[in-house]
């Protein structure tokens, strides 16, 4: 080769890694502007509001008058509250008792209806349907159900196997367990879906090769199943922790926290403390703590399951 086509081709190389470069510069270009509207949207209904809430919290404020600053005075107020830490409390253990249940019955009923069995639709169908029903019917139903005496349904249950009658929501040792097991019935029907969604998309041919080595089913579900489920899982547990501790149409309607706070949670306190007491800047601190707490429970979880961003 002689030393102009050297030359010749040294001097090309870089317009072409600059036509490289500016092809990039566009398509990132358009990545902005095609994601600019969700992130103006984002910002304006998510970012803003929430700038405004920590703003607030360190005010006083009852929505009458303007807001005066009061420092950290509604934390303190927030951390000497007994009610407000027994609402975290029974969020938590809304959480760690509800969600991990929901999500081992939720796995079950997907592998089950993986298999390809007779009626899939029709069961699929009648699991997945407390999940779009408007909550206010579901509570109208379970306020039947736990109804005391003799006209509720589980009552009822209970006299023919000869047993007394039990008053499920107007019990202090009782209501929050009642109301565990109605967020368990409602959430199954989504996360069975999705757990289904995933093992369909899990290539078969995995399965083959552990069919060729001699796997049991067993091994196949813990080596090949579970960790390819990992990533909805991750998305399952999050979306959970998150709609657990948002949970307030259900309270509302059950119980209004009661008896005796014992089945009041962290949302239905700001309500009571926003609505009810007009103490908005007191209200916006419990509404931080609570970001603050999802915030670190997500963070946990990633660690928990693996999580990864792809």
């Amino acid at each position: 080769m002689s030393t102009n086509t050297v030359d010749r081709q040294t001097q090309s190389a870089p317009p072409a890694r600059r036509r490289g470069a500016t092809l990039t510069q566009r398509q990132g270009r358009w990545g902005l502007l095609f994601a600019a509207p969700a992130t103006i949207h984002i910002a304006l209904w998510t970012g803003l509001p929430v700038v405004v809430s920590i703003i607030l919290s360190f005010t006083n404020y009852d929505m009458l008058n303007p807001p005066e600053f009061s420092g950290i005075d509604n934390y303190v107020t927030l951390a000497n509250d007994p009610v407000f830490w027994k609402a975290l409390g029974n969020n938590f253990i809304m959480a760690v008792v509800g969600i991990p249940i929901s999500m081992l019955i939720s796995l079950a009923l997907a592998v089950m209806l993986n298999q390809g069995l007779r009626g899939n639709s029709i069961f699929r169908t009648a699991v997945f349907l407390p999940h779009v029903t408007a909550t206010v019917a579901i509570a109208m139903i379970w306020l039947w159900i736990y109804s005391p005496g003799g006209n509720g349904l589980l009552n009822i249950v209970l006299g023919f196997f000869g047993l007394p009658n039990q008053a499920f929501l107007a019990s202090p040792s009782q209501a929050l367990p009642s109301v565990i097991l109605v967020t368990i019935w409602q959430g199954i029907g989504l996360k069975m879906m999705i757990y289904l969604a995933s093992l369909q998309g899990i290539d078969q041919q995995l399965y083959e090769a552990a069919d060729i080595d001699g796997a049991s089913a067993v091994q196949k579900f813990f080596r090949i199943t579970i960790p390819m489920l990992k990533p909805v899982t991750f998305f399952i547990l999050v979306t959970s922790i998150v709609g657990n501790f948002q949970t307030f149409d259900l309270i509302y309607n059950l119980t209004n926290g009661g008896p005796a706070n014992s089945t009041t949670v962290i949302t239905y306190q700001i309500y009571q403390t926003a609505f009810q007491q007009f103490r908005m800047g007191l209200a916006t601190a419990q509404s931080v703590v609570l970001l603050v707490v999802l915030v670190v429970l997500t963070i946990i979880s990633r660690k928990v399951t693996g999580g990864k961003d792809d």
